[in-house]
């Protein structure tokens, strides 16, 4: 069967039609495969202000409360939380406990996104014996929330991955171990599948565009030892998803801002930035870093003139 086809556009075709311009897929979301499914018609909703004291600041306590945010007032979360595996800073928590309170912080950031905010987790799986999906879980705790899945972006991180030897057992049947190189990169949105645009920019250019919808990201990690921290992601990955997800001038926040990459990113891309972190010592360094950050940024621009 092969699509039908007019001037205006295509309508819904048997699976391997590459055509995706201008699609009408009305026929495939009115099947019973999404019958009873969320439809994302419930952004409408005025957008709140973040006060000017409030923005481009970390702030240094837990994020399970962010008084400092009104309802409705944050376009994009991007974060990676503590993995609960045994960096200085995690607590040793069970699996249940570790997930109701990540729980409560999601719960949190759904309530100061704007309607059709979008909120994105980059997590590792764990272990080996047994695994543990933990994005299947975040999964889980973000759709009991009521949040919509837009998809999962996997970071291919093969290009800096070590030797590892974490074989289980070499070239034997007995126990073979597979060794992760990526990582996900979970998305979700509030109440609507689109954002209302207010008369703000895209900043995204074509090429980055095209390349930054593929479901598989291929960049290298970030040094731990470099940047002083025991797992910071890259800027390239915020970069990326405030690019793709937000207009300039927007509000990202971070409720477990570490090192300060994605403050980094905002600032590289002309977007505000709002971090939580309960350890003081990384609220400092993140700090010193943005600092180090906008000072060659300006440097730069001046030589630029």
């Amino acid at each position: 069967m092969t699509a039908n086809r007019t001037k205006s556009g295509s309508r819904t075709s048997s699976f391997g039609s590459p055509g995706r311009i201008n699609h009408d897929s009305a026929p495939f979301y009115s099947s019973r495969l999404y019958e009873n499914l969320p439809r994302g018609e419930g952004g409408k909703g005025e957008e709140n202000h973040v006060t000017a004291e409030n923005l481009n600041r970390i702030f240094n306590k837990p994020s399970e409360a962010m008084d400092e945010l009104p309802d409705s007032s944050i376009h994009l979360m991007v974060t990676s939380p503590p993995y609960n595996a045994g960096k200085e800073y995690d607590d040793d928590l069970t699996l249940g406990e570790y997930r109701s309170f990540l729980k409560h912080v999601w719960h949190e950031v759904t309530r100061v996104l704007v309607p059709g905010g979008r909120l994105c987790i980059n997590i590792a799986n764990l272990g080996r014996k047994p695994y543990l999906p933990l994005h299947a879980f975040i999964i889980e705790d973000c759709l009991d929330l009521g949040l919509l899945m837009r998809g999962e972006i996997l970071w291919n991180k093969a290009s800096s991955s070590g030797a590892s030897t974490a074989w289980g057992s070499w070239l034997s049947a007995k126990n073979p171990t597979l060794r992760d190189v990526h990582e996900y990169i979970l998305v979700f949105s509030k109440g609507s599948f689109s954002r209302r645009k207010n008369g703000a920019e895209s900043t995204i250019a074509k090429e980055e565009f095209l390349e930054y919808t593929k479901s598989i990201w291929t960049f290298p990690a970030e040094s731990a030892k470099k940047i002083g921290h025991p797992a910071p992601f890259p800027v390239e990955l915020p970069y990326r998803l405030i690019q793709l997800y937000t207009f300039q001038g927007d509000v990202v926040l971070d409720p477990f801002m570490g090192s300060g990459q994605t403050a980094i990113a905002a600032l590289k891309t002309g977007r505000y930035y709002v971090g939580y972190d309960v350890d003081e010592d990384y609220v400092k360094l993140a700090d010193r870093r943005i600092e180090e950050y906008s000072e060659r940024h300006e440097k730069q621009h001046k030589l630029a003139i």
